[in-house]
């Protein structure tokens, strides 16, 4: 058996369909969701593909099709303390973000392996993709409620700006559902090169 269930567990603490009005994101916080191969249902990011954007553009030209492994953004509150304190602000809100889930008690949560899984309370199970890496559209946002503090946002949340995620099972996420931590037995890859 590749996956284990390790002895770490969260709580689901928000949620949030984010739409999209073609220039901007639209966050609507919700207490449950139901969750398909695609993602939240709803959601701006959802769909089994997508166009390629500047984060896989080493690999793909620009809109390329290809597999959507981006269709949830997930951050533990834990890690959005540490983005405030790093910026010194009183707090980072899930919707300066675009969070789609907001979960708690898993350390580290950021540094979960790829290929973790996250099980609900009702058997939904999502996949970690990898790091969210930080981008500028947060920190305009931030900057409207903390003018002079938005540029940091993007160094303030290296290594703790949470994980993209696809759907392996489908079924519902609630407010305060419990979460299962399956992460994969692998070690580090000692060749990686990359820059």
């Amino acid at each position: 058996m590749s996956l284990k269930q390790s002895s770490l567990s969260g709580r689901v603490e928000s949620l949030a369909i984010n739409g999209q009005d073609g220039v901007n994101f639209i966050y609507l916080p919700i207490k449950q969701v139901k969750v398909g191969y695609g993602g939240f249902e709803g959601d701006a990011h959802a769909g089994l593909t997508r166009a390629s954007c500047v984060r896989v553009k080493g690999q793909y030209p620009m809109g390329t099709e290809i597999r959507n492994v981006r269709q949830l953004s997930i951050l533990s509150l834990e890690d959005l303390e540490k983005i405030a304190a790093k910026m010194d602000i009183p707090q980072v809100m899930p919707e300066w973000v675009i969070a789609n889930l907001v979960v708690s008690g898993i350390p580290d949560f950021t540094l979960l392996p790829p290929s973790s899984r996250l099980i609900f309370a009702a058997g939904t199970a999502l996949v970690v993709d990898m790091e969210n890496r930080p981008c500028a559209y947060p920190g305009s946002i931030i900057e409207a409620h903390h003018p002079g503090k938005g540029k940091s946002f993007a160094r303030s949340a290296l290594n703790c700006r949470g994980v993209t995620a696809w759907v392996e099972r489908e079924g519902l996420i609630s407010v305060g559902d419990s979460i299962a931590v399956h992460i994969p037995e692998q070690a580090c890859y000692p060749h990686n090169t990359a820059r």
